[in-house]
């Protein structure tokens, strides 16, 4: 099962833990490639603000504005 499906999968939406484990294989090798920003782009799509918790929130957008993901 593709990771974002897993993710989503036991709850319908991303906590801390899950947002840190969908990071770690994006900078294993310290950049974020284009493969890499399309994926966590489509996951990313999939949460709102206020389906997660502020600290949640917060890590999701400075991830996308750190590696311009859209």
């Amino acid at each position: 099962m593709p990771y974002s499906r897993r993710v989503f999968a036991n709850d319908g939406t991303i906590d801390s833990d899950e947002l840190a484990m969908r990071e770690r294989p994006g900078l294993g090798d310290g950049t974020v490639d284009e493969a890499e920003r399309a994926v966590a782009s489509r996951l990313f799509a999939r949460v709102a603000p206020d389906t997660v918790c502020p600290g949640v929130w917060d890590e999701i957008c400075r991830f996308k504005a750190e590696h311009s993901i859209s």
